[in-house]
Formats: structure tokens, C-alpha cells, sequence
């Protein structure tokens, strides 16, 4: 299975702040839409970092509540892994896995279109294994 897959089913859509916006603006943004990570994107709409729920309980474990007023840019990861539409979901896995993070951009030539999560490769995971388990039910019923 490839990205694209995943995007096929899920969609592309993306959402997006800026790097100079709060880390207020982005748990406002994370609680409206229930998503655990943000890209963030300069003017031109090209990937300049992400944010994540962990990025931001780090920011108030260590500023307290006053972190809130923070940009993103100081939360944020600037060193983005991102994918693209014909990446392989197994090598994902175990990149996200020995990464330990749970979101990739996937950009292409035009630039960021769209975003995956750990739970959308694992869901199409499970598809695929459980569509192999009926079809070796089936082969077997037929044989």
C-alpha cells in the first residue's frame, strides 16, 4: 500500500497555521478540528516546521501557562520528515515508529498535499491483513 492510498481515502485536506502565530492559536486550532499536530507553513504555503500536542505540553511543563504566548516557531520542529504520494505505508511504520512521532506531511512537486497520521497507516494496515485473511478464507472454502 502507498500514501496515496491513504490520501484516496481520507482526503488531503491540511491544516495549517504559521510560525508566528501562538501556541494559544494552535490549541485553539488542534481542540477545533480533534488532530494532534499542525503543519506549519510560511507565506508561500511551503512546510517550515510541525507542532504537536507533545511539542506543546513541553512548552507549559517547562513555562507554565505563560508559554501560551509563545510563537509556535519556538515549539515547533523545524527538522521536517515528510512523504510522498508513492512512499511504501511498511517503511513508514517503522520510520514513525523509530522516530517516535505520529504525523508526516506528504509533499510533492506543488508542495504540501496533504497529512498521515501513525492511526491512518495502522487502520489501512488492518484492512489490508484482514482482506488477505478473507482471501485465503475464501481460497480455502474453494479448494
Amino acid at each position: 500500500m502507498l500514501v496515496v492510498d491513504i490520501l484516496t481515502q481520507k482526503g488531503r485536506d491540511v491544516v495549517t497555521l504559521s510560525a508566528d502565530e501562538t501556541l494559544a492559536d494552535a490549541v485553539a486550532v488542534l481542540n477545533e478540528h480533534k488532530i494532534g499536530a499542525l503543519v506549519v507553513v510560511d507565506a508561500a504555503g511551503k512546510v517550515v516546521g510541525i507542532i504537536s500536542e507533545r511539542d506543546i505540553v513541553r512548552c507549559l511543563a517547562q513555562d507554565g501557562g505563560a508559554a501560551l504566548n509563545q510563537p509556535i516557531s519556538s515549539a515547533m520542529t523545524r527538522k521536517v520528515i515528510t512523504c510522498a504520494l508513492n512512499d511504501r505505508l511498511d517503511r513508514l511504520m517503522g520510520e514513525m515508529t523509530r522516530g517516535k512521532f505520529r504525523h508526516l506531511p506528504v509533499v510533492d512537486e506543488d508542495g504540501l498535499v496533504g497529512i498521515i497520521s501513525i492511526g491512518d497507516v495502522v487502520k489501512l494496515h488492518i484492512a489490508e491483513i484482514e482482506s488477505d485473511r478473507q482471501a485465503m478464507k475464501d481460497y480455502i472454502a474453494t479448494g
